[in-house]
């Protein structure tokens, strides 16, 4: 079970917020028993460039097989 302060990774585009399948998030709040998350999305030097609440099919736990990579934030 994914739990508040854990970091994750979209499994989906949120264009609203500019996000990209992949970016990593850190989770905030769990809604509902683990039925949504709110997760923040910071850049490497620690600004906030989202707060979204999503539903759980659109996060995943990361896993120890993960590989972090970049890319330039470009704001919605």
């Amino acid at each position: 079970m994914i739990k508040e302060h854990d970091c994750v990774v979209l499994t989906a585009d949120v264009p609203e917020f500019g996000l990209r399948a992949g970016d990593i998030g850190t989770v905030v709040h769990v809604h509902d028993a683990g039925r949504g998350y709110e997760v923040e999305f910071m850049t490497l030097t620690g600004e906030t460039v989202a707060v979204a609440t999503l539903p759980a099919r659109d996060v995943r736990a990361v896993n120890r097989r993960d590989l972090a990579h970049t890319r330039e934030f470009q704001a919605a």
